[in-house]
C-alpha cells in the first residue's frame, strides 16, 4: 500500500474571489506548497544542492478538476500520492477533502533539472536518495491503463 502525504489548509479570505469562493488558481498554489511539504518531510527540498550541482524541480504541467466550491475559513485535508515516478520526472496527485467530502484533485508534473546561472535548466536523472523515498508514495491504482 502506497503512502499518502497529508496535509491542511485554512482558505485564507485573499484566496476567495467576488463570491467569496476559493479561486480556482489557488488549488495550484495549495498543490505545490504540499508537494513542498511532501518534500521536505523526506529530508529533501524543492531546490538542493546534490554534490556539485544544484537541483529544481521545474513544472512542466499542472492539472485541475474541482467538484464542489469552498469558501473563506473552510479547512481543507491536501492527500498527495505519487501517480508516475520517472527516470527524471515526477507526477503528484492531489486530493482535495472538506471532512469526507471530495473537493477536487490535481496533478503536477515536475521534472528534476540542473540549475546552472545564466543557463537553460537541463533535465537529469533524479538522486538516488530522492528516487528512494519518493518509492514509498507512488500508488498503482493512479496508474493510466494501457
Amino acid at each position: 500500500m502506497a503512502q499518502v502525504f497529508t496535509t491542511t489548509k485554512r482558505v485564507e479570505f485573499r484566496d476567495t474571489d467576488a463570491a467569496g469562493i476559493m479561486h480556482f488558481s489557488t488549488y495550484f498554489t495549495y498543490m505545490e506548497e504540499a508537494e513542498h511539504e511532501l518534500l521536505r518531510s523526506i529530508g529533501s527540498s524543492v531546490v538542493l544542492n546534490a554534490g556539485d550541482e544544484t537541483v529544481s524541480w521545474p513544472r512542466v504541467s499542472a492539472t485541475a478538476e474541482y467538484r464542489t466550491p469552498v469558501r473563506f475559513e473552510d479547512v481543507l485535508t491536501l492527500e498527495v500520492r505519487v501517480k508516475r515516478l520517472g527516470s527524471r520526472s515526477v507526477t503528484y496527485h492531489h486530493t482535495f477533502l472538506s471532512g469526507d467530502q471530495y473537493i477536487a484533485t490535481g496533478e503536477i508534473t515536475a521534472v528534476c533539472c540542473r540549475i546552472e546561472h545564466g543557463q537553460k535548466p537541463t533535465s537529469r536523472e533524479i538522486p538516488d536518495e530522492i528516487r528512494t523515498q519518493l518509492e514509498s508514495f507512488v500508488d498503482p491504482s493512479l496508474s493510466d491503463p494501457s
